[in-house]
């Protein structure tokens, strides 16, 4: 109990601080991320519950201008279908006409795989259609080299995105392997920092173990370390998410940050949006 009481304090002055600070902060410079090179991003599965396009109007909503896409989730918008990296050139059109319309663009792209060599290279060339600059992806070790040739050819970085234990790639260790076998500067990680809590590890140390070689991120504070947990606004669980920004920026990570938001499912544009927003201010303020 003494345990959970303190973990909840802490918790509680971050999140204190950080609301208090002064608009001066962060008037005039509503992106702070981007001037780091980052950009910040909703992945679309958090908003599973709704189409494509409903979930890009939550993003906007949320203080987003990128998404990350999921293989499989229907389009709305007056599109048929669903997001697929094999759909005809006039759906990727439509989509990008419209997404240009709402002033949001398509960075990113999974956790998507192929199952063949054939479908590996229908991956990279939609992305390429589509502009977008990283798959995040769990190849089988087959693949591995293949994706590597493809991700240099096309100049589309790919990160090796770890889900929980006893998942393939789980422990940084296996990523960095995983990353020798591809032979490719454009292959790395996919930080997913809550995946990792949820492992048992230490997002911070994972991060330090993979320098060099985070590609893209996924974005997740939990609520206790344990497999069985869940999100809550950033800054505000054990994630050490001002520990995982620091050392993002001491590396000079530049590339995607996609928010995860898996609670909450049918009314969570809310909880994005503070997330976003404690994320900026802990930014901003540096020292926390």
């Amino acid at each position: 109990m003494k345990h959970y009481l303190t973990k909840k304090i802490g918790a509680l002055v971050l999140f204190a601080l950080v609301a208090a600070l002064p608009v001066s902060h962060v008037k005039g410079q509503s992106y702070p991320e981007k001037k780091l090179g980052w950009s910040l991003s909703a992945q679309t599965y958090t908003f599973k519950e709704f189409t494509f396009f409903e979930a890009v109007d939550k993003a906007k909503s949320a203080g987003l201008q990128s998404v990350e896409a999921y293989n499989g989730q229907e389009l709305g918008g007056g599109i048929a279908g669903k997001f697929d990296y094999k759909m005809d050139a006039a759906t990727q059109k439509a989509i990008l006409k419209e997404l240009r319309k709402k002033g949001v663009k398509l960075v990113a792209f999974g956790v998507v795989n192929g199952n063949t060599e054939a479908e590996w290279k229908q991956l990279f060339a939609f992305a390429d259609a589509m502009g977008i600059q990283t798959i995040n992806s769990e190849p089988k070790e087959e693949f591995l080299p293949l994706v590597g040739q493809l991700a240099t050819r096309y100049k589309i970085k790919v990160g090796i995105h770890n889900h929980p234990n006893p998942t393939p790639y789980w422990n940084p260790s296996i990523v960095l392997a995983a990353v020798a076998t591809a032979n490719s500067d454009y292959v790395g990680a996919c930080a997913d920092i809550g995946h990792w809590v949820r492992s048992g590890l230490d997002p911070v140390a994972c991060l330090k173990q993979l320098e060099g070689h985070v590609k893209s991120v996924h974005f997740k504070d939990l609520e206790a370390k344990s497999p069985e947990t869940h999100d809550v606004h950033w800054g505000t669980g054990v994630s050490n998410v001002a520990g995982v920004i620091a050392e993002l920026k001491r590396q000079g990570f530049k590339g995607n940050i996609s928010a995860e938001y898996e609670y909450n499912w049918e009314n969570n544009t809310e909880d994005v949006a503070q997330s976003v927003k404690n994320f900026r201010q802990i930014l901003t303020a540096g020292s926390l």
